[in-house]
């Protein structure tokens, strides 16, 4: 998949937006902008720990198009939720528990206005190829569409930082998910071609090339997810009482001598979530580097280690994530790494494969995977792609 191909992709997307746009609204778009969506590469359940992950932006996304309105009304149009049409009010933002998707819209513009009250209304066309459920992020790739689309409409002074924090607040405080930094950051910050180390504690950030020789190798499980639901604000729950067992503000600042010699003192179940955050912040630096020395059978094995230690330490693969990686590791060995990502409990594997050996790898995916768990994957072949906000 070359760089022209995902421009191409993307372009076409806009065009799309631009032509609904004029269907549903009779007028012209005064713009459009595209956020996209991410994939983990190593690094999962650090990011609320104030840790080290590893994603990099992919060519899914999201596309709004949009123009200014004089009054205070927000009409949204999401082409991909069934053609459903949201009108609200930006003095009056409540809750819908009917139309849950546009709890992002209205989450986001709640957290906007605490910044810049002097934003107005809008009409939004979204569409969007982000598969949904799967992992790759689709909320915070919404967030930062809708954050870059106000900033063009009302000349904001608004960063890729400051709209990741945004983003961030939108999904804690008002549709209710714990998220950490690291979906909204990559999805406004990411660099072509790259991934990028980012420190949650600081929100530093590192880009690390991805060799051109290498495919973001994407395959959806298809057991359906849902992170506000399931046992992920639990995980973090149990993440931040070992840090305060150790008096600190997150487990970042806890070093693996110190849980290993706490151990009689931790609940084993807490212990074990500890863990896998301790050692997962070290595969994260190790892989870094791996990348920019291109040294592959590093990577396959730190990988493979976060592999384990999300499905042992943290709990949250599933019996068909861990067949999907045993069956793309059985082909891909040490050529490259394969991974569970995201938050689990169903979703996405990635694999970073050699171009040269993924036809070979998708083969072996669509004949043993529906076999063994009678469930149909969804692979996606995927490059790194631009944030919104770089």
């Amino acid at each position: 998949m070359t760089k022209q191909f995902v421009e191409q992709q993307n372009s076409d997307q806009k065009v799309f937006a631009k032509i609904i746009f004029e269907q549903q609204f009779e007028h012209s778009a005064e713009l459009v902008c595209h956020a996209p969506a991410r994939v983990n590469l190593i690094g999962d359940h650090t990011d609320y720990n104030d840790g080290f992950v590893l994603p990099a932006a992919i060519n899914y996304g999201t596309t709004i198009a949009a123009s200014a309105r004089e009054d205070n009304l927000v009409k949204v149009y999401a082409h991909d939720c069934a053609e459903e049409t949201n009108e609200f009010s930006l003095n009056e933002i409540t809750f819908d528990e009917e139309m849950m998707w546009s709890n992002y819209v209205k989450g986001t513009l709640q957290a906007l206005m605490n910044k810049h009250p002097e934003i107005k209304g809008a009409n939004l066309v979204v569409t969007g190829n982000v598969p949904q459920g799967a992992g790759l992020s689709s909320s915070a790739s919404f967030e930062i569409a809708i954050l870059k689309a106000f900033t063009q409409l009302y000349q904001l002074d608004l960063n890729g930082i400051n709209a990741a924090l945004i983003g961030q607040q939108a999904e804690n405080d008002f549709v209710g998910c714990n998220c950490g930094i690291m979906d909204q950051l990559i999805s406004a910050m990411g660099q072509q071609g790259h991934a990028m180390l980012l420190d949650c504690k600081d929100l530093s950030f590192e880009d690390a090339p991805i060799p051109d020789n290498l495919t973001l190798f994407i395959v959806n499980s298809n057991v359906k997810r849902g992170l506000v639901e399931s046992a992920y604000n639990l995980r973090r729950q149990q993440c931040e009482d070992v840090a305060s067992h150790f008096g600190v503000s997150a487990l970042r600042d806890v070093t693996l001598e110190q849980l290993n010699s706490a151990q009689d003192k931790i609940d084993p179940v807490l212990f074990k979530r500890a863990r896998h955050v301790i050692t997962e912040n070290l595969r994260v630096v190790t892989t870094l580097k791996a990348l920019k020395n291109n040294d592959m059978a590093t990577i396959s094995v730190a990988m493979k280690e976060s592999h384990a230690s999300l499905r042992d330490d943290f709990e949250v693969t599933t019996k068909e994530m861990d067949g999907l990686v045993d069956i793309i590791d059985s082909v891909l060995g040490t050529n490259g790494g394969v991974r569970m990502t995201g938050g689990g409990f169903g979703g996405c594997v990635v694999a970073l494969v050699p171009t040269v050996m993924v036809e070979q790898i998708k083969d072996v995916v669509d004949n043993r995977y529906e076999k063994e768990f009678n469930l149909t994957p969804s692979v996606y072949l995927c490059r790194a792609t631009q944030g919104a906000f770089r």
